[in-house]
């Protein structure tokens, strides 16, 4: 469709709108294959390095492009939910390379301590991470989604989100998100620190994981560090804070404005993406009127269909 759309003519925007239709879709999926194929392949594949303390330059580059990717692939899916808005502002350069690097300081921590504690008790993480998912998939379902049209393919949904959960955080919830934010990191300082931990004690003093001991020391300020980078982004390099400054509203991230949010959508009803439309309703986090806004004009929608 990509291709199609680069050599239509400019007046042809059916296609444009059928590309951003799927795109939208594809940035979801991407996000979904990055934490349950990718990201577990990720921690494997470090498991490894640690386990024959050795680690060719080709692991080592695709270590490191892997860590990468997952941090970016959480950018592109952010950037993805702000496009599907009309005149929502853009990240800047700058925001972009900092909600970049949150993300990535607080990742490497996490898989750096389920590879450690699988390093002692390989089996463990078989029984850890089902404990975890299943304490993120009843928060998940405490929290309530309507992402899905029917009950088992929603359950199916929340699963996946549980496993995301596992790694790094997501928002599934409309309203503020501060105090589950909070909630979030606190409980994975916590297992990763106990993880950790768990390797410390469990360890045989050798000099071949000696390195180790400076690694994981550096890994609790750098996971500090990603959250001081967070609360920077929301406060500072956050587009809602460029908009407040010019006197106007972001409606979806905004606490009020005038008009009510806009969101991208199709000349053909078939081609409203619904899935979208909540995602950007939950993650952007939208205001009451905007919310009106929206609700109205999804019951419209429905009513012409």
């Amino acid at each position: 469709v990509g291709w199609r759309v680069c050599w239509a003519k400019a007046e042809e925007e059916d296609e444009q709108r059928h590309m951003a239709f799927l795109s939208h879709d594809i940035s979801m999926l991407r996000l979904f294959e990055t934490f349950l194929e990718n990201t577990p392949q990720l921690t494997l594949l470090l498991y490894i390095i640690l386990r024959t303390n050795k680690a060719e330059l080709s692991q080592g580059l695709g270590l490191v492009t892997a860590f990468l990717c997952v941090s970016w692939r959480l950018l592109d899916y952010h950037q993805s939910l702000r496009s599907f808005v009309q005149d929502k502002y853009e990240l800047s350069l700058g925001s972009s390379i900092i909600y970049f690097l949150w993300n990535l300081l607080l990742i490497c921590p996490r898989i750096l301590a389920v590879a450690l504690f699988a390093l002692l008790w390989p089996y463990g993480v078989a029984v850890h991470f089902p404990l975890v998912w299943l304490a993120m998939f009843l928060w998940v379902s405490l929290q309530g989604t309507d992402f899905m049209e029917s009950p088992c393919p929603e359950q199916l949904y929340r699963a996946v989100v549980a496993v995301i959960l596992y790694f790094s955080w997501f928002n599934v919830a409309q309203g503020r998100t501060l105090y589950r934010s909070i909630i979030y990191h606190s409980f994975i300082l916590l297992d990763s620190s106990l993880l950790a931990l768990a390797w410390l004690w469990g360890r045989a003093p050798s000099e071949e994981h000696s390195y180790l001991l400076l690694v994981l020391a550096a890994a609790l300020p750098c996971y500090l560090l990603g959250l001081g980078l967070r609360v920077t982004y929301y406060k500072w390099l956050h587009p809602n804070v460029q908009v407040q400054k010019e006197g106007r509203y972001d409606e979806v991230d905004a606490s009020g404005g005038e008009d009510g949010v806009e969101f991208r959508s199709f000349l053909e009803p078939d081609l409203v993406n619904r899935r979208m439309q909540y995602l950007a309703q939950t993650h952007l986090s939208l205001s009451q009127l905007a919310q009106q806004h929206f609700l109205n004009g999804a019951a419209a929608l429905e009513s012409a269909v």
